[in-house]
């Protein structure tokens, strides 16, 4: 899901850093709600486990170039389901750093335009999740429709951001157009892994419930709402 360099340049990536501080600003009041309720040291705890996994996820897992940018298997309902949104973003918009700093430096100018390409469909999956979940309904007892529902959404949200980076730097030249199709179609095979991923790791957090106390998880994991 990274924009190549060159993809947008110049007085374009103003844009790229105007929506990321939107984006961080959003993530900044998600995470002191989620500090009002459970407590800093939980939400840095968390983050610090979701962050671990998003860089994990970045260099381990299978990616690669297609079209316009790279296909990664990020995980981010996963995520979500597992930690909730707040943890989320951090961990999203740290291993983003991480990775730049460490790996890959050329991605470094656009950060700001990868980090909206990652949190503002997590804010859009988080939104989701309120219509298609149940009140009563714990995590760990989602169905396949739903967690499909939710990684659909988040996928297809990157998707959209990464289609419109490319035709804001770009245009809307066939060679842009062909390099936006690939990676999109390529990019929504990752819907075929994510919700059974969704619905394994759930199933083994169901399995051990005792990590409900240890309060690093989103208590919506296991407690009704």
């Amino acid at each position: 899901m990274h924009i190549e360099a060159g993809v947008v340049e110049g007085a374009k990536m103003a844009l790229g850093y105007a929506t990321a501080a939107g984006a961080a600003s959003y993530s900044a009041k998600l995470a002191w709600v989620t500090v009002r309720d459970n407590g800093v040291v939980k939400l840095a705890l968390s983050s610090l486990i979701a962050t671990v996994l998003v860089f994990s996820f970045f260099e381990i897992l299978p990616h690669y170039p297609v079209g316009v940018s790279e296909v990664h298997f990020i995980l981010g309902s996963t995520l979500f389901l597992l930690f909730g949104g707040a943890p989320t973003a951090i961990a999203l918009a740290l291993g983003l750093l991480f990775q730049g700093m460490l790996f890959a430096p050329f991605d470094l100018p656009q950060y700001g335009i990868n980090l909206t390409t990652l949190l503002v469909p997590l804010f859009a999956l988080q939104a989701l999740a309120k219509r298609v979940i149940a009140p009563n309904t714990a995590y760990v007892d989602l169905k396949y429709t739903q967690a499909l529902a939710l990684s659909t959404a988040y996928q297809g949200g990157v998707v959209a951001w990464v289609a419109f980076w490319a035709f804001y730097g770009q245009g809307f030249g066939a060679n842009t157009m062909a390099s936006v199709v690939t990676f999109g179609g390529a990019y929504m095979l990752v819907v075929l892994i994510e919700p059974i991923a969704d619905l394994a790791v759930l199933a083994g957090a169901k399995s051990l419930r005792g990590l409900e106390i240890s309060g690093l998880f989103t208590p919506r994991l296991y407690a009704d709402a």
